[in-house]
């Protein structure tokens, strides 16, 4: 049968994919159609054919999934960030397994017995950074994206974030009316503000407000303090300088106008300082899950030690570093292994060193040069995945134990199945359920020689 736009069908759904939309195949030709669940019959109207595969609308669902409920939040559907908020958290727990069962299969060629996924008891409010694009689209918006798109949706509060954002947003909306302050447009790369961010600390409570701006001074730092000083909890206003046409959304350079320029926050017993470009985990509760995973597959005794390869600010580090040996943590980000060194002197730990470099490179000098050897690596990587170069040099030494934190299953599995040729074999694999409503999901593997 052939498929054509502006067709009208009615289909099964049998898979869901990994944007959270539904698939449906006829002839073995797959439709991804957004909004449909798995066992539901609905009718579509095609809306794009490519030479292997087509994107549907949903008009009508004929026959309701069990797993269906209904989305809690008015801007499901026009935002581009929970996009499985129409699903059963429940069930949302199985996908997110299978998603990554599917990885191992496709990349990896491995039928392995996943976990599955942890869950939150209560999965909304649990973010503790957001970031908010600003633009003027006919008026003043400040938003999330439209998904797949750089079109802006006016969002006053959301429901995964923490609360604190509805105020901070609506004070700094008001301030940029005001002061008639312009607002970056993509296009013609003028217009100062980019982005508001904002960071919350779980424990503390600490909240930290940056504004990215495309410009090297900003003239309303006054009124920006006077507009936000009010907040509760308020410890830190900072102005973040970012002129490069790039959709980077910090630069390198940053300004604190009120405060002391960071938050505090704590996992568990550790005390961390958390800059505007410092990388924290966004769910403080999941997080304390996630790396106590780490730890138990480590299986560490007092006199081992442990190599931890994109350390960032030591958060891992420093839980390790409570267990064995000596730890040492490699970051290429030279102002994150500052915050990791100083994180390691406010908690009082001396057995964890920081070091600026390369993964790829820092790890056979320590082994192969200063004859340092590790008994367990951790690896912490973005959602890119391994350097190859790492995972080379990790393959060129001895080590018997892999732990893996994963942000992307698919690079997880395109690295577990590159790491064979050294003899490593996938023992655990653990997915912790960091990213609620959405399609991501954090996963600990261990991996054993």
């Amino acid at each position: 049968m052939e498929i054509k736009k502006n067709d009208f069908l009615e289909v099964e759904i049998l898979d869901i994919g990994i944007n959270g939309e539904g698939i449906a195949k006829i002839d073995n030709f797959p439709i991804f159609i957004n909004g449909a669940i798995t066992g539901e019959f609905v009718k579509i109207k095609i809306l794009k054919v490519n030479k292997n595969f087509a994107y549907g609308k949903l008009i009508e669902i004929i026959k309701k999934s069990e797993k269906r409920i209904e989305p809690i939040c008015e801007h499901f559907g026009a935002c581009g960030g929970c996009s499985l908020l129409h699903i059963d958290y429940d069930y949302q727990l199985d996908i997110k397994t299978n998603f990554i069962k599917s990885n191992l299969k496709k990349i990896a060629n491995l039928d392995f017995n996943v976990e599955r996924a942890m869950g939150m008891k209560n999965p909304l409010a649990y973010r503790n950074k957001a970031s908010f694009p600003i633009s003027y689209q006919d008026n003043l918006k400040i938003g999330f994206y439209k998904p797949r798109s750089h079109n802006i949706v006016n969002i006053e509060n959301c429901i995964i974030q923490s609360p604190i954002n509805e105020p901070i947003i609506a004070k700094l909306r008001k301030f940029i009316e005001i002061n008639n302050i312009s607002v970056y447009d993509e296009k013609t790369g003028k217009g100062i503000l980019r982005h508001i961010i904002t960071r919350v600390g779980n424990k503390t409570g600490e909240v930290m407000v940056c504004l990215v701006i495309n410009a090297k001074s900003f003239a309303y730092e006054n009124e920006l303090v006077l507009a936000l000083k009010d907040i509760e909890n308020i410890a830190t206003i900072v102005l973040n300088f970012n002129t490069k046409n790039t959709n980077v959304i910090l630069g390198d350079k940053t300004k604190t106008i009120y405060g002391k320029g960071y938050i505090t926050d704590y996992i568990k017993d550790l005390k961390f300082n958390i800059s505007p470009l410092s990388f924290y985990q966004i769910n403080q509760v999941q997080t304390e899950i996630l790396y106590k995973t780490a730890l138990d597959y480590c299986q560490l005794s007092k006199d081992e030690i442990v190599f931890d390869a994109y350390c960032g600010i030591g958060t891992i580090s420093l839980f390790l570093a409570k267990e064995c040996k000596m730890v040492y943590g490699i970051e290429i980000i030279e102002d994150a292994i500052e915050n990791a060194k100083q994180n390691a002197k406010e908690n009082k730990i001396e057995n964890a060193k920081f070091l600026v470099g390369k993964s790829e490179e820092v790890i056979p000098n320590l082994i192969f040069k200063e004859g340092i050897v590790p008994d367990t690596i951790v690896v912490d990587p973005p959602r890119k995945g391994c350097d190859k170069a790492l995972l080379d040099a990790i393959g060129k030494t001895e080590v018997k134990k892999l732990v893996y934190v994963s942000c992307d299953n698919s690079t997880l599995a395109r690295d577990i199945a590159y790491l064979k040729q050294y003899g490593f074999r996938l023992e655990k694999l653990q997915p912790v359920d960091m990213f609620c409503m959405t399609c991501h999901i954090e996963c600990v593997a261990q991996l054993k020689r």
